[in-house]
């Protein structure tokens, strides 16, 4: 993986910190808007983990794909980024 190892970590920690919360809070019967308020931002959090780890594919992996001038790899590539995109956009 060719994104900050460091910062991923430091941002699935907090999205795992947030989740076990937000468990007690379902475990506590908490009022659902609070419950809902930190599903959010535990989704940001993950959100912005995928962001960055898909940045850093674009300008690691693929930059290197597209220099390197296989025309197979190449074409791997952009079919796997279209399958990325299309389930994001779900």
């Amino acid at each position: 993986m060719k994104a900050d190892s460091v910062y991923i970590a430091r941002l699935l920690k907090t999205a795992r910190g947030q989740i076990d919360g937000i468990l007690r809070m379902v475990e506590e019967d908490r009022y659902c808007v609070d419950v809902a308020n930190q599903l959010t931002a535990a989704e940001a959090v993950l959100r912005r983990c995928k962001r960055e780890i898909l940045r850093a594919h674009l300008e690691g992996c693929v930059r290197n794909t597209l220099t390197e001038g296989n025309i197979e790899e190449t074409d791997d590539k952009i079919a796997e980024l279209i399958d990325v995109f299309e389930r994001l956009m779900d």
